[in-house]
């Protein structure tokens, strides 16, 4: 059998002016060592999903692992990339907690979310994506985006003051992901969470923080822990949950689609045909997830990282980060290890973390130049922001909506119907920036 890859160059070296392209690959010791980076790089937060949810660490690794492979094999070996732990699933997943400890609720949100992507992917790779921008513009997706990233804010509250030394170890954390992040380059300062982690749980260790009760008692190998997604049929208040979980497909889509086109521009190709493709890849590896208790996927920008370092974009790596995450899950000690980072670590890591996501829908508008003088635009961005990071709620019978739910309800609302009584009107509505305001005399 004749292998996808051909060799680059004398498979030792990457030329200053060259890039190992996706349908190359260097030596084979050289293309598992370059796929360990990536299972380093996708490592910390990954598993900060299950460890924030209770879900199995083990299980998210084999469907991380599964997932991945499926997504080469969907995207016809061309575009490579590693599926991780959406961090999007966060909230839904909290709040479909928050009535009892039954993962198998929140696991039915993420098999919804898996099928919604799979159908998502299948129009976009049919039509295109247009009518994606049409009914989400940047102004609302990034409003979106920023709102899921800040709701989260309580929850990195809780953790640091888990116990009376969480703060210390959090400080600790936070501080040592900075440091790293402005002190080292390349791939170390790429790695800054996963380290930073790493620091703080060795404070954390020192400070009496962390019980190895767990890890001693856990086999070396074993079947991933798994459980079951919960019936709608036999609960129908399992729909009810649907709300909550719906807008992370907006945030999968641009994830999604970023990544494409990141990894087209880096490797100087347009691939934005594979788009659909890539999310019914997502979709369906979500949608696996949410069967048997994984968290739910999405590309990775840890991973996008490593190619840019070290400009290798070969897709056999990404095999090999595929198969040492799924040979990885076969493994409750390493599970049991993942489950003894303490609060005081998660929130030291988090307080950037959620930060960031938050930003990245602030990136979204500086990327499509948003002119935030316009009165629709800022509407549009700052009435779901305060909904969503107060995390209001809203219940019609037994249908709740939290604050993600109703803030991306408002964003969509807000901009269309703006649009509408704009386009009826015959202008624009005139009112003061109040981004800037009148001169005032000094004196």
């Amino acid at each position: 059998m004749t292998l996808p890859w051909t060799p680059h160059g004398d498979g030792r070296t990457v030329e200053p002016d060259a890039i190992v392209l996706p349908e190359e690959r260097l030596s084979w010791p050289r293309t598992i060592g370059f796929g360990m980076q990536h299972v380093v790089a996708m490592f910390g937060a990954t598993f900060l999903v299950p460890l924030i949810t209770g879900f199995s660490p083990t299980a998210t690794l084999f469907f991380s692992g599964l997932g991945t492979l499926l997504f080469l094999l969907i995207t016809g070996n061309r575009l490579p990339s590693y599926l991780g732990s959406s961090f999007a699933f966060i909230a839904p997943i909290m709040a479909a907690l928050a009535g009892g400890d039954d993962l198998g609720r929140a696991s039915f949100g993420i098999l919804a979310i898996g099928v919604l992507m799979t159908i998502v992917g299948i129009v976009v790779h049919r039509f295109g994506s247009g009518w994606i921008n049409a009914l989400m513009p940047p102004v609302v997706m990034g409003a979106i985006v920023a709102l899921i990233g800040f709701n989260l804010a309580p929850t990195v509250k809780n953790n640091w003051d888990a116990t009376e030394l969480s703060g210390w170890v959090a400080l600790i954390t936070i501080s040592a992901v900075l440091l790293i992040t402005v002190l080292f380059r390349g791939l170390i300062g790429r790695l800054s969470i996963v380290l930073g982690m790493v620091v703080g749980y060795i404070a954390a260790a020192f400070m009496g923080e962390i019980d190895f009760t767990a890890v001693n008692d856990a086999a070396w190998i074993g079947l991933p822990t798994f459980h079951a997604v919960g019936n709608p049929f036999s609960d129908p208040t399992l729909w009810a949950l649907l709300p909550a979980f719906l807008p992370v497909v907006l945030v999968l889509v641009a994830e999604n689609v970023g990544h494409v086109k990141s990894v087209g521009l880096m490797i100087d190709r347009d691939i934005d045909n594979l788009t659909g493709r890539a999310l019914l890849a997502d979709g369906v590896s979500t949608m696996l997830a949410g069967f048997g208790g994984g968290s739910g996927t999405t590309t990775y920008g840890e991973n996008i990282g490593v190619m840019a370092a070290t400009r290798v974009y070969s897709t056999a790596a990404y095999w090999v980060a595929g198969g040492m995450a799924l040979l990885l899950s076969f493994s409750p000690k390493v599970g049991a290890l993942i489950f003894t980072v303490p609060a005081g670590v998660l929130a030291g890591v988090t307080v950037a973390l959620y930060g960031l996501i938050g930003l990245i829908g602030v990136k979204i508008w500086m990327d499509n130049k948003i002119d935030f003088s316009k009165p629709i635009n800022q509407f549009a961005a700052a009435v779901p922001l305060i909904v969503g990071i107060a995390d209001f709620t809203l219940q019609v019978g037994t249908v709740v909506f939290n604050g993600i739910a109703l803030g991306t309800i408002a964003a969509v609302a807000v901009y269309h119907v703006m649009r509408g009584l704009q386009k009826l009107r015959g202008g624009e509505p005139q009112v003061a920036d109040p981004v800037v305001t009148a001169k005032t005399d000094a004196s």
